[in-house]
């Protein structure tokens, strides 16, 4: 297995983070996104630094060109069709959110997704790591993230690293 580097994610890698999103969210909640509209949203993150950051983690030099976790984006003009060889094999979003009532900032991680194949091989532990010095440098009160209710082995993982769940519940009104 080749090194895992964690990194803070450029605008050349908005196509693969584009694709992990679709990837995800067909795994995780059995949704069909519209690759061209997650890869347009992906970029404004890039173009707007107040709406968060992404890190990835890359593996050096190993090929990936056989990981079937993926799902096709035929949306996406083949041109911008990932480049194999960066090595990227996972991505996280940090948004923020402001407290009144602490004066501070809250961080939180979204936008998981790790390649099948390197999956518990440490690379969420590897980026949450890079999360954590990042806002203790910032003065950051808390870092959260939200899960799936079904998405057990997630739950896991957050709770392994010493995450705590919290005891609210999320509401949305569509608009």
């Amino acid at each position: 297995m080749s090194p895992l580097l964690v990194r803070p994610a450029t605008i050349q890698d908005a196509t693969v983070i584009a694709e992990f999103q679709v990837a995800m969210a067909l795994e995780t909640e059995n949704k069909i996104l519209d690759p061209a509209i997650v890869h347009r949203a992906v970029e404004k993150v890039f173009a707007d630094s107040s709406k968060g950051f992404y890190l990835v983690v890359q593996s050096v030099a190993d090929d990936l060109s056989n990981d079937a976790a993926l799902v096709p984006t035929p949306a996406i003009d083949s041109d911008q069709a990932t480049d194999q060889a960066t090595g990227v094999v996972a991505s996280l979003l940090v948004t923020y959110e402001w407290s009144d009532w602490r004066d501070s900032n809250m961080w939180y991680i979204q936008s998981v997704f790790v390649r099948q194949a390197f999956r518990r091989q440490g690379c969420f532990r590897k980026m949450y790591a890079q999360v954590i010095e990042m806002a203790q440098q910032q003065a950051v009160m808390f870092v959260r993230l939200y899960v799936e209710t079904d998405n057990v082995a997630a739950q896991g993982v957050y709770q392994s690293i010493g995450m705590k769940r919290l005891p609210y519940f999320m509401y949305q009104a569509d608009l």
